[in-house]
């Protein structure tokens, strides 16, 4: 039985049994500027890459921290090892979001040091489903909630080629600095 995948590097990836030094960015980008977003059901062509991007800058426009930047960027790795399940399938597939839970602990381990903190993971996902919410506006004329997400950024639809996208991906990748504090919002500090 074959318990690997090749990826583009030439790598035998385990998806089962992820090793960190086998986790390369430059197979995450290339897979992921190739895979259609929402199951290919948009009206053209939008890679998984290039809403990464999207959610990336949302992020930068939010000023948030390199930290949630970078997961932006990555919040999508997995899909590039094990493809993607449409959120109401995904649902009932335990073993599936257990899989997918180890590999992403393993690639935000592998980038960002640590997993990510509960406000790290929340600001990801208000910023996922943001982009979908214009991605689908965009791509299919339909509005999957009565009032719009808030969106610091004007979404990119429209990147360019596969292989744009995923240089695009690189450059953003090694132009973060995870020390960078100069644009990091303050916190706020709600009292009651």
């Amino acid at each position: 039985m074959i318990d690997y995948i090749t990826t583009y590097s030439k790598i035998n990836f385990k998806p089962l049994e992820p090793v960190a030094e086998d986790i390369k960015i430059e197979d995450i980008a290339h897979s992921l500027s190739m895979l259609c977003r929402a199951n290919g059901h948009y009206s053209s062509f939008y890679s998984v890459g290039a809403h990464c991007i999207n959610c990336y800058e949302e992020a930068v426009a939010r000023r948030e921290t390199p930290r949630v930047k970078l997961a932006c960027l990555l919040h999508d790795a997995t899909e590039s090892y094990i493809s993607d399940v449409t959120r109401p399938v995904k649902q009932y597939l335990k073993e599936y979001q257990n899989i997918e839970e180890k590999l992403a602990a393993a690639i935000y381990e592998k980038f960002l040091g640590s997993p990510l903190t509960e406000y790290e993971a929340k600001t990801v996902q208000l910023i996922d489903d943001a982009m979908l919410y214009y991605e689908f506006l965009e791509f299919a004329a339909v509005k999957l909630l009565d009032e719009p997400p808030y969106a610091a950024a004007t979404p990119d639809f429209y990147r360019g080629t596969m292989k744009q996208v995923e240089q695009e991906y690189l450059d953003i990748f090694n132009s973060i600095d995870l020390n960078d504090k100069s644009e990091v919002k303050e916190t706020i500090k709600w009292i009651r």
